[in-house]
């Protein structure tokens, strides 16, 4: 199963992934009926979720239902826990939308769907299309950003940075969550290794163009962000964390003051 995933996830083009997973994943999710794993997006639980990766492979990562993984359900979870936006419906701009935040989004919106707008360069999900690094939208035109795993794939991650603290508006704020290597000092980037073969061995993904160190926050502060970073063990209890199947990472609170 860990090997058939991985394929898939490697040679499958994301655009015809994105449309197949909707179907084929809830059927690989029977052979893991019972409980001790529950998915807070949609309730499904299994004796564990899927595993998923393109190089390493995560062990209890994949919802078979909703297809979250371990960021989007912490994320939910704060969202729900900490702030007021599914009550108070302000203006969300989600860039490269998550499909398991997006259908709650989407449900939640159903009365103002003009508040909630989607965007990615390519996705036939996405409502709008085009590059964060010239986002087509007024200046200080949305309340709350939401661009998670993203960065990594921009050519120019700092312009991206400065085009979506240009549309948020004063006391807005957004969750913009990296693959980082806290290990790392600096953040690594090699625009001179173009073999897919060897990006996906250096950088976790033939696509990603850099490896964020601990100088994450000070690219998001260059911005014009002020960076708050909310911890598993600040959001949840060591039980919650078994029981979602949530990750060690932080979620990364930005705000434009």
């Amino acid at each position: 199963m860990k090997g058939l995933i991985r394929w898939i996830l490697n040679h499958i083009p994301r655009r015809l992934l994105q449309r197949v997973a909707t179907w084929a994943v809830p059927l690989l999710g029977i052979a893991y009926i019972g409980r001790g794993r529950r998915c807070p997006l949609c309730g499904t639980e299994r004796r564990r979720f899927l595993s998923y990766g393109y190089v390493r492979t995560r062990e209890d990562a994949l919802c078979p239902r909703c297809l979250s993984l371990e960021r989007h359900r912490a994320i939910w979870l704060y969202i729900t826990r900490h702030t007021a936006l599914l009550d108070s419906h302000p203006r969300i701009l989600h860039i490269a939308p998550e499909l398991s935040l997006m259908r709650h989004f989407r449900r939640l919106y159903a009365a103002y769907p003009e508040r909630y707008i989607t965007a990615d360069l390519e996705s036939p999900l996405a409502d709008m299309h085009f590059d964060v690094q010239q986002i087509p939208l007024a200046d200080a035109s949305v309340d709350v950003a939401i661009c998670n795993h993203l960065f990594e794939h921009i050519a120019d991650d700092r312009l991206a940075m400065r085009e979506l603290y240009r549309v948020l508006r004063p006391g807005g704020w957004g969750i913009m969550v990296v693959p980082e290597d806290r290990s790392r000092e600096v953040t690594f980037e090699d625009d001179s290794i173009t073999d897919p073969a060897a990006r996906t061995a250096i950088f976790g993904q033939y696509d990603h163009r850099r490896i964020y160190g601990r100088d994450y926050d000070h690219r998001l502060e260059e911005a014009g962000f002020s960076v708050e970073r909310i911890t598993p063990s600040g959001l949840l209890s060591a039980e919650e964390m078994r029981l979602y199947a949530t990750a060690n990472d932080d979620i990364v609170v930005v705000r434009k003051d």
